[in-house]
């Protein structure tokens, strides 16, 4: 089973493209506490709007596919769960250079090996971010399929998105709050995998494997 093609959120960037904002969750919502950082993005993009020069990005497991838009980037806030190896729900902001050595120092999926070479391209390419601010968040389960954040880590989200806030308003992103639903044409995760819905739709442990899927384990 794979997660759907990812989206972007993008108001026409006009003017401002020396200015860009990226904000990327990245993460896999099939595996429980790892789509800490798609969950991120998904809620900040329900809860506000922000200037024409600043995308929110469902990076998902795209890896390699991301590096254009890492490389438009002049600041790139990233959200992501990260093996810190604190207590599960702890968030840890990491800044600038040190970003790539942390979502490579204890990988967790492949997809954080993919986006750590994202970056490291980007770098040697002399088109890394002006500056980049990672929040990621301690797990406590990886190994449920299908299954979605542990309430620590889903209790960590409201102050992870207070941190995202605060730090594009310093950046110039203007956030404002939220008049209006996103429409299903513009959200950064599709419908079907929003969180919600995904959390609605999960049958029961009798009739859907938690490790996998059992069409593809050896018995």
């Amino acid at each position: 089973m794979r997660e759907t093609p990812s989206a972007i959120a993008c108001n026409p960037c006009r003017d401002s493209e020396d200015e860009r904002i990226v904000v990327l969750g990245i993460g896999n919502v099939l595996w429980a506490d790892e789509g800490f950082g798609v969950r991120c993005v998904e809620a900040l993009q329900a809860g506000w709007d922000f200037a024409p020069h600043v995308q929110l990005i469902d990076g998902g497991t795209q890896g390699l596919y991301l590096i254009p838009q890492v490389t438009a980037a002049r600041r790139l806030l990233i959200l992501d769960a990260v093996d810190y190896g604190l207590a599960p729900g702890t968030l840890k902001l990491v800044e600038n250079d040190q970003v790539p050595r942390f979502l490579g120092a204890k990988k967790m999926s492949l997809h954080q090996t993919g986006f750590q070479e994202v970056l490291m391209l980007a770098e040697l390419t002399g088109r890394y971010p002006e500056e980049v601010l990672l929040i990621g968040c301690q797990p406590e389960q990886l190994e449920d399929y299908g299954g979605s954040l542990r309430p620590c880590v889903k209790a960590a989200l409201e102050s992870a998105l207070t941190i995202a806030v605060e730090r594009l308003a310093a950046w110039g992103a203007a956030p404002r709050r939220r008049e209006a639903p996103v429409g299903s044409d513009e959200a950064v995760t599709a419908p079907v995998l929003s969180l919600a819905a995904y959390e609605s739709g999960r049958p029961s442990a009798d009739s859907a494997c938690r490790i996998g899927d059992e069409r593809f384990l050896v018995s």
